[in-house]
This record gives C-alpha cells, sequence and structure tokens, in this order.
C-alpha cells in the first residue's frame, strides 16, 4: 500500500501560470507563525498523508490547503529528477511541474491566444492565513537575467544558481512583504549579497533544475 511506503516522504508543486498575460511561476512566503522554515520562499507543498494515493496527489492535495487552487485546476507537466532530502535528511521531497488554470471553465481558445491569467487579487484571499503570508510570482523572463543570478554550492558539493527575487517580493498594494533573509544554510556554501532576498536551500536547488530542463541555464 501507498501509505506504508510514505513515511519520510514529501511533495511539492511547481505551479507555472499566467499572471497578467505573464508567464510565470508561484512561489509562497511561507507565515511567521510556522515552526520551521517561517517566513521563508517555497513551493507549495509539504508531508505525505495516509489519505494520499501518490506522491503527486499530495503536491495537489497541499497546494489546494495553502493556495486554494483546486487540483483539477492543474494540468500536472512531469517530475523534476531525482528527488531529494531535506535538510535535517529525514524527508524526501518529490517535485512535481504543472500548470494553473485560471479557473475551470472549458472556454474556447485560440491556438495564437495566451491561457487566462490567474487573479493575484483573488488568490491571496484564498491562501491558508496560517501556512503561507503571501503569494507571489517570478516571470519566466526573470529566470534567463543574468544580473540576478550566481552560482552556490548545494549540500556543499553540487553547483546551483540562486536567483535573487528581492525587487519581486512585494504584495499586491505594493508594499514590501515580511521575509527571512539568512546568509547561509549549513550545507549550502552561498556568501555574499547580504539583503537580498534569493531562492536558495532545496527550493534554490528545484528552481535551479528546472532552468536547466527549460536551457535556461547551464
Amino acid at each position: 500500500m501507498f501509505g506504508e511506503l510514505s513515511v519520510g516522504n514529501a511533495a511539492v508543486l511547481i505551479p507555472f501560470c499566467n499572471i497578467r498575460g505573464i508567464p510565470s511561476i508561484l512561489l509562497e512566503v511561507r507565515s511567521r507563525t510556522l515552526r520551521t522554515h517561517s517566513g521563508e520562499l517555497s513551493f507549495p507543498g509539504g508531508r505525505v498523508d495516509n489519505t494520499d494515493t501518490s506522491f503527486m496527489e499530495t503536491a495537489l492535495r497541499e497546494t489546494h490547503e495553502e493556495f486554494g487552487i483546486r487540483p483539477e485546476r492543474v494540468e500536472v507537466l512531469g517530475e523534476l529528477w531525482p528527488p531529494e532530502l531535506n535538510l535535517r535528511g529525514d524527508m524526501r521531497v518529490w517535485p512535481f511541474v504543472g500548470f494553473v488554470r485560471a479557473s475551470l471553465t472549458k472556454t474556447k481558445i485560440s491556438e495564437d491566444d495566451p491561457l487566462p491569467s490567474i487573479d493575484l487579487v483573488s488568490l491571496q484571499a484564498e491562501i491558508s492565513q496560517r501556512e503561507v503570508a503571501a503569494a507571489f510570482h517570478i516571470p519566466l523572463s526573470s529566470l534567463a537575467a543574468p544580473s540576478n543570478k550566481r552560482t552556490c554550492l548545494f549540500r556543499d558539493e553540487r553547483p546551483y544558481t540562486v536567483l535573487d527575487v528581492t525587487d519581486l517580493i512585494v504584495a499586491d498594494n505594493g508594499d514590501k512583504l515580511s521575509v527571512t533573509v539568512a546568509s547561509d544554510e549549513k550545507g549550502d556554501v552561498c556568501r555574499g549579497n547580504k539583503g537580498r532576498i534569493e531562492v536558495w536551500g532545496l527550493t534554490g536547488w528545484y528552481l535551479s533544475l528546472l532552468m536547466k530542463a527549460l536551457e535556461i541555464c547551464p
């Protein structure tokens, strides 16, 4: 049974979407009230529970719980490989990639027209205040900008790309969001750029894998 194999596993969703007509990736600022990783940046996701029948179902369930996005709105595009252990080494995290549709309404769209955009204001109203302080998006064009990227070492040994999102972490009204800015995570050699907000650690590693898959970075 899947439930018996799921102990020590978690899953996340890397959600593609359109925001104001711009292809983007959704992330979250974790709530300050959480016991672990409070105020940090992450993809929606969490531990497998006994109601899940697959790791993909875990990622979709957690996305629904945290963002209010129903699984039916997510077209799963694939899975990044391999899954990695968290920093403590007690949880294997399975990353999935999907596209979030603006609604469940099946409107006929021309092949030349972009898919409808998600309304960030509506999304903010649906997020779980207990788990998520705010949702924000990274335009795909930002992934290709060399000025906001630098190379660090993941788990002290593997190079990966860290993305600076300082200028993107704003609420819908333009106010800056409160984010934890950490200098070095144990096992991630990444120094400099003090005070800047970056996608790093396991979230940064998976984002880096995605950029490689999209041939955005080497």
